[in-house]
This record gives structure tokens, C-alpha cells and sequence, in this order.
């Protein structure tokens, strides 16, 4: 398998389009379509927010009654089309209904997304000014577009692709896109990722490598705490390379497919609103893996720990504090906790036995003043093990969500 690149090269039999439909007003991309000349099998996890979007609400039907020939997705920013009852569902039905008209396909074989502001209906006639805008500009290169075009505070696009060649020399390529850098949580934890592929998979093996991988990538990312109404993760897989993944090559499939699904998944968090740093927090030593994730959480959301990261103090009672009250039994005798500046890298001891350790806090400044740390907090009581990616939280933070409606 060829190195995780930034830019996607082109998936054989796949096209893309990002382009204005004039929702954000300033002429900025707002509206992207991604089109199989040939049906797909499809996958998708969803939010775990039990206030779902009327899109969610529509693709979750769809998927029920369709997973082996998809051939379109629509995304529209501005609008998150959450919280709008029955006519929201009607807006998103007419908007695959659009989409399946213009590229001359069954309605049933087009999937919705929407994201941006909560409340607010979909302006329809932008819909279709899109749709048809889209359409006419479908390329199979235009995927810098098309991941601009599905931003709301991101920064910048999040694109990951690979190849793979097969034990008999066959090649097939794994590309995604995400937007994302606001209200991320675990339990889907990205606003929007879609990834494609021109390997042929049956249902059952899309569905189950995606969760596999959702598990360990985008359900390992937090910003904020905050699980969106929209978060959803969809694999579009259309066999154009002529590679069938059988039992021999699932292995090789999953490790491409969750590499791209890392990348993206770790770029929403690097660009998390109002973020500078990136930090990676291991906990081993848990009673199980699911205590140890708990613990993880917890101090991955914590305020204070995430704004003494921003302000560059090694303040490492806050992490102890925030893994005391995690809802974990835990022994504050057998806790150790090191801070490191990168995985190979020399980690520095700061607490154990209960009590603190003879640190150089000069040390342990300069590594949480840096824009990427490594966080390991050793439990002592198990073979548990979580790890998370998250971020510090800023001034900018408050100002964006402050302000994100005007």
C-alpha cells in the first residue's frame, strides 16, 4: 500500500463536483456532488444523536432498502437541515430527487447530506441552482473543489487517498474527504466523511470494515464533546478496478480503508476550531478497554485540562482530576502520568505513587507549549486500553460559536 497522500488522484469510475449555489452568499463552493458512472455498494454510519437530521432520517432509509446500487451523494452547506419536521424531510427528498433527474438516475439511488446552522430550511431553488450547477461541472479530478465545497468553520479541506496493489499485482485506490472541526465527539465523530473505492465489496463487508475502522478512527476524535445531528460516514465502493475483495484480501482492504478514515479523522481535530495543538492521550493499565475509553473521554473534554494545553502549563492535576472523576474506580496510588513530545520520543514521568515526581518543570513546559504532545496515563489496574485525538481549546473557539449564526 502505497503512503497516505493529501490528494486524491482520481478513483476510476467516480466523478466530482464542488461549486456555488450562492447558500453562503459570497459566491464561496457550497455544494458538491459525488457520482458513480456504475452502481455502488454502499455503508454508512451515522449519528448516534437521537435528534437526527432530515437527511440522516432520509439516507438511513434509503440504506435500509438500498445497499448495492448507489450511485450519487449530494452535500449542501449552509444548512443543516436539522430540526425542520416534515417539511425539512420533504426538502430532502426533493433534493435527491434533483440529483436523480439530472444525472438521470433512480431517486432511490441517491443519498442527501446536509450541514451548517440547526433550524433554518433549505433554500430549494439554491438547491437546484447547485444540483444543476454540479452536474454540468462533474470531472473525475475535481476533488480539491468538491472538499471545499463541503466546509462550514473548517479551515481547509481534509482529502486522504491511497493505492493498493494485490498479491497477484492488481491495483485499486481508497480516497475520502471529511469536513469537520466543530461539535466532534466520539459515537461518529465527524461532521461529514465520505470515501470511495474502486474495489467491488459485497454489503456485508462494506458494512462491517467501515465500522471497524469508524471505531478506531472517527469515534476516537474529540474538540468539543458535542455529537452533531448530521454525523455521518458513508464507503461507496464500485468495483471499476475489476479487484473483488475476497476473505484473502479483507485484511488489506480494512488496513487502507482505516488509514484514509485516520488521516481525515486526525486532520478535523489538527484543524478544530480555535485549535493550536494536537494532542494524542494513550491510557493503559484500564480494568477493560471500555473503562479505558471512559477515562479518555473525560479528559479529552475537560475544559481545564484542554485550556492549560492552550496556555501552555504543564498542569497535569487537571488530567489526574479529570480521570479521578471519570465514573472509573480508580486507585490515585497506582496512577502514572508522562507527557512526551512525540510517540518515539522519551516520556517524561510527572506523577506517580500518588504524589508528583522530581520534574523539571522547565521540561514539562516546553512540552505542552509545543504544537503536538503525547499525553499516557498508566492506571495500573488492568489491560485496558483507549486512545484519543484531541485538542486544546482556545479564545477563537468562543468567538466562532459565539458568532456562528451572524
Amino acid at each position: 500500500m502505497s503512503e497516505v497522500a493529501a490528494s486524491i488522484e482520481g478513483v476510476p469510475g467516480f466523478k466530482v463536483a464542488g461549486v456555488s449555489a450562492d447558500l453562503k452568499g459570497n459566491g464561496a463552493l457550497d455544494f458538491a456532488l459525488i457520482v458513480s458512472d456504475r452502481p455502488c455498494t454502499a455503508a454508512a454510519v451515522f449519528t448516534t444523536n437521537t435528534v437526527k437530521a432530515a437527511p440522516v432520517l432520509y439516507d438511513m432509509e434509503v440504506l435500509a432498502n438500498n445497499n448495492n446500487h448507489i450511485r450519487a451523494v449530494a452535500v449542501n452547506t449552509k444548512c443543516a437541515n436539522a430540526c425542520t419536521g416534515e417539511q425539512g424531510i420533504a426538502n430532502a427528498k426533493q433534493t435527491a430527487q434533483l440529483t436523480a433527474e439530472a444525472l438521470g438516475v433512480g431517486v432511490d439511488e441517491v443519498f442527501v447530506m446536509s450541514t451548517g446552522v440547526i433550524g433554518t430550511q433549505l433554500p430549494m431553488e439554491k438547491i437546484a441552482q447547485g444540483v444543476h450547477r454540479a452536474a454540468d461541472s462533474l470531472d473525475e479530478s475535481n476533488w480539491f473543489a468538491a472538499s471545499e465545497a463541503i466546509m462550514t468553520t473548517d479551515t481547509r479541506p481534509k482529502r486522504a487517498f491511497v493505492k493498493v496493489t494485490t498479491a497477484d499485482g492488481k491495483q485499486y485506490h481508497v480516497a475520502g474527504m471529511s469536513k469537520g472541526a466543530g461539535m466532534i465527539a466520539p459515537n461518529m465523530a465527524t461532521m461529514l466523511g465520505f470515501i470511495v473505492t474502486d474495489a467491488a465489496l459485497d454489503p456485508q463487508q462494506a458494512g462491517d470494515t467501515l465500522f471497524a475502522s469508524v471505531q478506531t478512527t472517527f469515534n476516537q476524535i474529540v474538540v468539543d464533546g458535542d455529537t452533531s445531528t448530521n454525523d455521518s460516514v458513508f464507503l461507496l465502493a464500485n468495483g471499476a478496478s475489476g479487484v473483488t475483495i475476497d476473505d484473502a484480501g479483507r485484511e488489506q482492504f480494512s488496513i487502507a480503508l482505516t488509514s484514509v478514515c485516520r488521516k481525515l479523522a486526525q486532520d478535523v481535530v489538527r484543524d478544530g476550531e480555535g485549535a493550536t495543538k494536537f494532542i494524542t492521550l494513550h491510557v493503559n493499565g484500564a480494568p477493560d478497554d471500555a473503562a479505558a475509553r471512559t477515562i479518555a473521554n473525560t479528559i479529552g473534554t475537560s475544559p481545564l485540562v484542554k485550556t492549560a494545553f492552550y496556555g501552555g502549563d504543564a498542569n497535569w492535576g487537571r488530567i489526574v482530576a479529570a480521570a479521578g472523576r471519570s465514573g472509573i474506580d480508580l486507585d490515585s496510588q497506582k496512577l502514572k502520568l508522562w507527557f512526551a513530545a512525540d510517540e518515539n520520543s522519551e516520556k517524561l514521568l510527572l506523577f506517580s505513587d500518588g504524589m508528583p515526581t522530581n520534574y523539571d518543570e522547565a521540561q514539562a513546559t516546553a512540552l505542552v507549549k509545543a504544537p503536538e504532545v503525547v499525553v499516557t496515563l498508566d492506571c495500573g489496574q488492568g489491560g485496558g486500553t483507549a486512545t484519543i485525538w484531541t485538542c486544546d481549546l482556545s479564545h477563537d473557539y468562543v468567538s466562532i460559536n459565539g458568532h456562528y449564526r451572524t
